[in-house]
């Protein structure tokens, strides 16, 4: 992070690198127990010497950030699925951060409210000018947030670059992903297990009749 090899610091440098990291979870992993303000306002209490008041101010910008302006004494229970997870980004906005992640933002939303979340990072993006990285399988949703994409598959990345160069690749494994094309059936269940835990073979044949105990 800004030239830092996080491999080669301490733990007290990698510390402080996380502080300005912001989490935003897929099923949005708010604190039960805890209002939304409450939950919004734990990584200020954790990390900073703020005083209660400034705490409550900063709580309060944050939810407003996110189209949450007056929810702060509300359950997490008493949230609608999108609420929370807007919540969830004002928790991960409370310590101002420079990088900010988003995991699966969409998932289990319906279109509508998936396209609130996609106009809110948008939003996010442009006011704060802060780099985000966000993990999705939906790719209307991707080709409508990136600037740049990238495609990994069983850990490799194999495409990377601006949405119009992604739209365009002829690499097989991406145009199969863009495409919506299927996986060719597996007819036996021990080797599509293998064919997931070691791959195919160069002649695309796995061994049969063979358990590992």
């Amino acid at each position: 992070m800004k030239g830092q090899d996080i491999a080669a610091i301490s733990r007290g440098q990698l510390d402080e690198i996380r502080k300005k990291i912001g989490i935003s979870f897929q099923g949005g992993a708010l604190f039960g127990s805890m209002t939304v303000g409450e939950n919004v306002a734990l990584p200020l209490h954790e990390h900073t010497n703020l005083e209660a008041s400034t705490i409550e101010i900063i709580v309060r910008l944050k939810l407003d950030q996110v189209g949450l302006a007056g929810f702060e004494d509300y359950m997490p229970s008493e949230l609608s699925g999108g609420m929370q997870k807007r919540a969830a980004v004002a928790r991960a906005l409370a310590m101002d951060s420079e990088i900010l992640f988003f995991d699966e933002p969409s998932a289990g939303l319906d279109p509508i409210i998936a396209a609130g979340i996609d106009h809110l990072i948008l939003q996010l993006k442009k006011a704060f000018h802060m780099t985000i990285i966000v993990a999705t399988h939906e790719l209307a949703s991707a080709f409508l947030i990136a600037d740049q994409m990238m495609l990994i598959d069983k850990g490799r990345i194999l495409a990377f670059g601006t949405p119009q160069e992604m739209r365009s690749s002829t690499q097989p494994r991406v145009r199969q992903f863009l495409d919506r094309v299927a996986e060719p059936e597996v007819s036996q269940e021990l080797d599509y297990l293998q064919m997931l835990t070691e791959g195919h073979g160069g002649d695309g044949r796995t061994s049969r009749g063979r358990r590992n105990v």
